[in-house]
């Protein structure tokens, strides 16, 4: 691989990795190194395989966001895992640092499109429905550390639809109204929880928040609570 990529766990069927931030996860038009390759590559080294590696992608991360993905090392665990992202049986949660005094929790339900000359998503009432639910974890220097757990998985969700609702994410530079260049989105897929494809057992795979600005003004939060 181009640079270290974590890897959280691996069997025949899976690869649970931990994305690096700023880096895509298929190829894009920038034609930086992209996480798919970069693990197809370390599949290819590690057992020796001759030609194409089959890797499969079931759900994806935007680039500037990090956090844990799991991929399919077969076509069979691909179709099976697609399978549960699409009947909401694939959990996900986040964490992350919105600008402002959150309610203590809350549920979030709108309707996003997405405008593909401009590359943004933005609620309207014809657009697919996009719902969240979320838990403030601390509040620390007019920001809020939230828990969020995703019920649906649009393009941009996350980041649109706290914007929309006076809540921006630190740092981010498309739907942030204050973020200064250079400042990383405070956006972090934390936890997935999933059926193995053939075993059938009930997977929870999790990492700790990061420990760079802004995270680390929330560094004494016990992971516990999360």
């Amino acid at each position: 691989m181009s640079q270290k990529i974590k890897i959280i766990y691996e069997d025949n069927h899976l690869l649970v990795v931990e994305k690096p931030i700023n880096v895509p996860v298929q190829e894009d038009q920038s034609k930086d190194a992209d996480l798919l390759n970069q693990l197809k590559d370390y599949l290819k080294r590690k057992y020796h395989k001759p030609g194409n590696v089959y890797l499969g992608l079931v759900h994806r991360l935007d680039r500037p966001v990090g956090g844990i993905m799991v991929f399919a090392k077969t076509s069979k665990a691909a179709s099976r895992l697609s399978e549960q992202v699409r009947t909401h049986q694939f959990q996900k949660e986040y964490v992350a640092v919105v600008m402002g005094k959150i309610e203590a929790s809350g549920h979030l339900e709108d309707h996003l499109i997405k405008d593909q000359k401009k590359n943004i998503v933005r609620v309207d009432p014809s657009g697919k429905q996009a719902v969240l639910d979320f838990r403030r974890l601390s509040y620390k220097d007019q920001m809020s550390l939230v828990l969020i757990h995703l019920k649906t998985g649009r393009s941009h969700q996350i980041r649109v639809q706290f914007s929309y609702h006076g809540y921006p994410l630190y740092g981010d530079q498309k739907y942030g109204r204050d973020s200064k260049v250079g400042e990383q989105i405070a956006l972090f897929a934390k936890s997935i929880t999933f059926i193995h494809p053939t075993t059938k057992e009930k997977l929870t795979f999790s990492l700790p928040i990061p420990k760079t600005k802004p995270w680390n003004l929330f560094s004494d939060i016990d992971c516990d609570i999360m």
